[in-house]
């Protein structure tokens, strides 16, 4: 297929347009500024189609136990893929715990939400369809979006005004559970009691009516989240009533952003908008 590629270096932003994905043109951006904190700017890459009004969004986030990996990270989502398929899709970094401890990462999550919120027109974006998937780490974070929604934490990065709902979200190999994960001490604020802090950035404490619905996606030999988490948080929601599915692999080990999670993901969306 034919493939225009067009650089602007001196805003570091590339645009690719092609037919090659999904049959359809896409418009893929990188380097987009999304947040800025403390005078540091955070940044995601973003696909969209050049023609169509009206498209749901997919924003992901990527794993690394918070303090370690990027929005590229080992199969992160395509977002030149998802563009193809009709969707706004965007991948982002966020500040890492080594250096902004927790609640950084998630509320960078927050910024980039409202940043779609806020660019809904520009992107012809539908504001009542608005996804979030995540693996690893960034599945918790998803998950937390999806449970505690703002919670207690302050706006930082911009966008202020703008909304901060979702719609669902698909949690891939995340944790649930923070103080009894092996490396939920990560998740160090600076200040207060850390166990509640774990237990309040704990998707499992955070169920209730407002919940959105959830896709979780997770293997048996799993030796960074250990499978419990998974079927705790699964048996959690069904208790509580929430919309939600579950994917049970047996030998995937710590899952990424597959070709076969994709699919699960799009007939996840597919039947939340045929309800």
């Amino acid at each position: 297929m034919a493939k225009v590629i067009k650089i602007l270096i001196s805003v570091s932003l590339f645009t690719i347009t092609s037919t090659s994905f999904g049959q359809r043109p896409v418009s893929v951006e990188a380097d987009v500024i999304f947040s800025r904190v403390d005078g540091a700017a955070v940044l995601a890459d973003i696909g969209y189609p050049t023609a169509g009004t009206n498209r749901p969004a997919i924003i992901y986030v990527h794993g690394g136990r918070w303090r370690a990996g990027d929005r590229n990270y080992r199969e992160a989502l395509d977002v030149a893929q998802w563009a193809g398929m009709g969707y706004f899709a965007m991948t982002i970094d966020y500040r890492l715990v080594g250096s902004s401890p927790a609640p950084a990462p998630y509320q960078d999550l927050q910024t980039a939400i409202r940043w779609v919120h806020g660019h809904t027109d520009e992107y012809s974006i539908d504001p009542d369809r608005i996804y979030l998937i995540g693996d690893s780490s960034g599945g918790h974070l998803v998950a937390l979006a999806a449970t505690l929604g703002e919670g207690p934490y302050e706006r930082v990065g911009g966008w202020e005004d703008e909304r901060s709902d979702i719609r669902a979200a698909i949690s891939v190999a995340g944790p649930y559970e923070l103080n009894t994960l092996s490396w939920g001490d990560l998740w160090t604020p600076l200040q207060g009691d850390l166990q509640l802090a774990r237990r309040i950035a704990s998707p499992m404490h955070n169920l209730g009516p407002n919940t959105k619905p959830i896709l979780v996606i997770h293997s048996d030999d799993d030796r960074s989240v250990p499978i419990v988490q998974a079927v705790d948080f699964v048996a959690a929601m069904e208790a509580a009533g929430v919309t939600h599915d579950f994917v049970h692999f047996t030998d995937r080990g710590h899952m990424r952003i597959t070709q076969e999670v994709v699919a699960e993901t799009r007939s996840f969306i597919n039947a939340l908008e045929n309800r």
